[in-house]
C-alpha cells in the first residue's frame, strides 16, 4: 500500500485576472477550487495513473471537511485526523503572475495529535511506500519527518521525502528511497548556486553519501537529473510545451517516478515517468491525467552524461 502524509493540507483557490491592477477591484477571468498540499497532490496523480494510495494528515473545521469531501469525490482513500480546534487553510494563487500566492497558516497541531499520527503510521507493513512531502505547520517540531523515520526504522519501507532544509537533512541517515530537491533547494542545502546538470551532479552525489538512495533533482525549464542507487546518472531536458500551471509539478514528478518504478523496477523508465508527470502537470490547468502523462512520456529524452 502507498501512504501519503500531508501535515498542513489546504484548499487552493487558483484564479486568473486579466490586467490586474493593485489597489483596484479586479474581476477573475477563471477560478479553480482544489484540494491541495504536496502529499495530496501525489495521491491525486497516482490515482490518475491507476494507483491507489491512502492520504494521511490533519484537517480542521469546515475547510478540512471540504478537503476530505473533494478527495473522496476523486475516489482517493483518506484517513485524516480531524482536529478539535482550528481550521484548515486556504491558499490563494494568482495565475496571472507566476509564483504569486498567499498561503494560510493552518491549525495548531499539538503533541497529542502528533502521537495519533504516529500510531497510524505504525500500522504500515513491510513493502509499503510512504511519502513525506512538504513543509510543516509552525506548531510542529521541525524534526517530525526524522521522528517518523526513526519510529519506522525497522520496517522495510520505501520512503520518499520531498522537503528542504532541516526537514531533509534530518532524514538522510535513515536512507530514504528517494528525495527530490529542486536545484535551488539543493544549492541552498550546500550554500551554493546551481544552474546546470553538470553543476547539480556532484552535490547530488554528496546527498547520496549522506544517506539518500536515489536523488531526483528538478530544474524547471532546464529539465531534471537522477542519481540512481546503482550508480547510474540520467539527465533529461524539459519537454517542449506551454506552461500553464506550475503548482504541483514537483509533486507530480515524484508520483510519476514511483509509479514508473513500481511498474518496471527500471530507473530509466521511472525517471522518464517522473519527468513526464511533472511536465504534463505544468502543461495542464490542474494535475495531469494519466493519458496526458503517457503522451508526454513519448517526448522525454533520457540521457546518460558522458
Amino acid at each position: 500500500m502507498i501512504y501519503t502524509v500531508t501535515l498542513n493540507p489546504s484548499l487552493d483557490y487558483i484564479v486568473s485576472v486579466k490586467d490586474f491592477k493593485l489597489g483596484y477591484t479586479n474581476r477573475t477571468e477563471s477560478e479553480l477550487l482544489l484540494p491541495g498540499g504536496k502529499g495530496i497532490n501525489v495521491s491525486i496523480v497516482l490515482k490518475n495513473l491507476g494507483i491507489d494510495s491512502r492520504a494521511l494528515g490533519f484537517t480542521g473545521g469546515f475547510i478540512g471537511k471540504e478537503i476530505e469531501r473533494r478527495l473522496e469525490a476523486l475516489n482517493i482513500k483518506t484517513d485524516f485526523i480531524f482536529l478539535p480546534e482550528g481550521i484548515s487553510r486556504i491558499n490563494f494563487k494568482l495565475k496571472s503572475f507566476e509564483g504569486t500566492e498567499i498561503n494560510g497558516q493552518g491549525p495548531k497541531i499539538g503533541e497529542k495529535e502528533t502521537e495519533m499520527l504516529m500510531e497510524k503510521l505504525e500500522q504500515l507493513a513491510d513493502g509499503d511506500v510512504l511519502f513525506l512531502a512538504g513543509s510543516i505547520p509552525s506548531s510542529m517540531r521541525d524534526t517530525v519527518y526524522r521522528d517518523i523515520m526513526e519510529k519506522l526504522r525497522y520496517r522495510k519501507l520505501q520512503v520518499v521525502v520531498d522537503a528542504a532544509g532541516k526537514l531533509l537533512s534530518g532524514v538522510l541517515e535513515y536512507h530514504p528511497f528517494l528525495i527530490k530537491p529542486n536545484h535551488h533547494e539543493l544549492g541552498e542545502f550546500f550554500g551554493v548556486e546551481l544552474h546546470t546538470a553538470d553543476e547539480v551532479i556532484p552535490y547530488g552525489r554528496r546527498l547520496q553519501k549522506l544517506g539518500a538512495r536515489n536523488v531526483l533533482v528538478s530544474m524547471a525549464g532546464a529539465g531534471a537529473v537522477l542519481l540512481a542507487e546503482d550508480g547510474t546518472i540520467f539527465t533529461a531536458p524539459a519537454p517542449k510545451g506551454e506552461l500553464k500551471n506550475g503548482v504541483g509539478a514537483g509533486d507530480s514528478m515524484v508520483a510519476g517516478f514511483v509509479a514508473g518504478w513500481m511498474e518496471k523496477r527500471d530507473y530509466a523508465h521511472a525517471f522518464r515517468m517522473g519527468v513526464a508527470a511533472g511536465s504534463a502537470s505544468a502543461f495542464s490547468d490542474y494535475l495531469a491525467t494519466g493519458e496526458e502523462i503517457r503522451q508526454v512520456y513519448e517526448r522525454v529524452i533520457c540521457r546518460k552524461p558522458m
